[in-house]
């Protein structure tokens, strides 16, 4: 109980924290996640509303990525395992009470939700370093990636341009 309350909390002052900095757009901000032990990098203005692992109904005919549907405060939103779509995912996986559901902004209009592993807060320009562009080819989603404070590699991610990405969008497999 007391587990639920403290996610309950944590949800409550990042959409607080969310709000607040939608609101200031000073410099670049994200809300930042982990997926099979990578950090990832969501740009505040994309990112949407926050949601509890809910009961996923499965499509036949997809991709194994795509987990299927799951009604989320009365919509249905297609639920994408984001580390299997990135081909980044590991056996080891994270404990299923702390994988959140993150969708995209509503300006984005995709009744999409990417699932994490955890929650990892949110960061500025301040906090982060831009690591020099070593040259890979890489989709157009993937950008820049950040060093924090303590050595951690954070690679960003544009959810606008993912929401446009075909292969994201092509859920059959």
């Amino acid at each position: 109980m007391a587990k639920k309350e403290a996610l309950r909390e944590l949800q409550s002052r990042l959409a607080e924290r969310l709000q607040a900095a939608r609101t200031q757009q000073r410099g670049s901000s994200w809300l930042a996640v982990e997926c099979s032990g990578r950090g990832i990098l969501f740009p505040l203005r994309e990112a949407g509303e926050i949601f509890a692992m809910s009961v996923l109904v499965p499509v036949p005919h997809t991709h194994r990525w795509f987990m299927g549907v799951a009604n989320l405060r009365g919509h249905l939103h297609g639920v994408v395992d984001l580390a299997g779509f990135l081909g980044i995912k590991t056996n080891e996986g994270s404990s299923t009470q702390s994988q959140q559901l993150v969708g995209f902004n509503q300006s984005l209009d995709l009744n999409c939700v990417l699932l994490v592993d955890r929650l990892a807060g949110l960061r500025g320009e301040e906090q982060l370093q831009r690591e020099p562009d070593d040259g890979v080819a890489r989709p157009t989603f993937v950008g820049a990636r950040y060093r924090d404070g303590s050595g951690r590699q954070w690679q960003e991610l544009s959810l606008a341009a993912l929401a446009g990405d075909e292969a994201f969008l092509r859920i059959v497999g």
